[in-house]
C-alpha cells in the first residue's frame, strides 16, 4: 500500500477508535492493499448448473458487507450471456477537497465496486441483461457522514471492444455517524441489438466510475 492509501485507511480506522467495531473494521480495511479476484456462487436463473441466486440489491448488499477478501467478482458460466465486468483502472473512485487532488490527508472520501451479478433474455436479434453491482465508500481525514453521490456509467461493447451503449447511473449512499464505512447496491437492465450474425456471447457489460466528478483523482 503507497503512502497516501495508508494514510486514507489509517485515518478511516481512526474515526472508530473506542467503538466496539473498531477491530472488525480493521479486519476488513487490511485486504483493501491487495484485491484478489475469486468466484462466488451466484448464477443465472436461465441454463445454470448449481445453487440458483436471484440478482437481487439485497443479495449483492449482503454480499458486499460479508465480504472481506478485497475485490470480487460475482459472475456465471453462461458464455450465451454477455459477461459483466469492471472496467480495469475503473474500480476505484477517490474524490480530494478542490485543488488538491492526489493529496492523501485531502481526501473526502473513496468509493470501490467489489461485486457484479448479471442474467440475461435472449430474442433473435436483441438480449436483455439485468445486472446488479454492489460496494462501498470509505470516509477520508477530509469527509464527514451522510450521504455521498457516486457517479457510475455502464459501458455495453462488441466483439472489438467498441462501446455500442452506455448507461449513466447515480447511487446515493449514506455513511452513518459511527461507523465510515457506508455501502451500496443496486439493480438495473440494459437492452441493445444484435449485429447480424455476432452471437450475445460476443458483447461484454463493464461497469466503472464516472471520473468527472470534481475533485475525483
Amino acid at each position: 500500500m503507497n503512502g497516501d492509501a495508508l494514510k486514507f485507511y489509517r485515518s478511516a480506522v481512526g474515526r472508530c477508535v473506542g467503538n466496539s467495531a473498531t477491530l472488525a473494521l480493521i479486519a476488513f480495511l487490511l485486504p483493501a492493499c491487495g484485491f484478489s479476484q475469486i468466484t462466488a456462487p451466484f448464477r443465472s436463473q436461465e441454463n445454470s448448473s448449481g445453487p440458483v441466486v436471484p440478482v437481487s440489491e439485497a443479495s449483492l448488499l449482503e454480499a458486499a458487507r460479508t465480504d472481506t477478501t478485497g475485490q470480487i467478482s460475482i459472475d456465471t458460466a453462461i458464455t450465451s450471456c454477455p459477461q459483466f465486468k469492471i472496467w480495469p483502472r475503473d474500480r476505484l473512485l477517490t474524490v480530494y477537497d478542490i485543488g488538491r487532488v492526489g493529496d492523501g490527508l485531502a481526501i473526502q472520501y473513496r468509493g470501490e465496486i467489489t461485486k457484479t451479478a448479471r442474467e440475461c433474455r435472449i430474442k433473435p436479434n436483441q438480449v436483455t441483461v439485468k445486472y446488479g453491482f454492489a460496494g462501498r465508500v470509505l470516509l477520508g481525514p477530509r469527509g464527514r457522514p451522510g450521504e455521498v453521490k457516486m457517479p457510475i456509467k455502464v459501458h455495453v461493447t462488441d466483439r472489438d471492444r467498441k462501446i455500442v451503449l452506455t448507461q449513466k447511473i447515480s447511487i446515493g449512499v449514506t455513511i452513518p455517524e459511527d461507523n465510515p464505512v457506508g455501502y451500496f447496491s443496486t439493480v438495473r437492465e440494459i437492452s441493445f441489438t444484435l449485429a447480424p450474425g455476432v452471437p450475445p456471447g460476443d458483447y461484454k457489460l463493464f461497469i466503472a466510475f464516472d471520473r468527472g466528478t470534481s475533485g475525483a483523482g
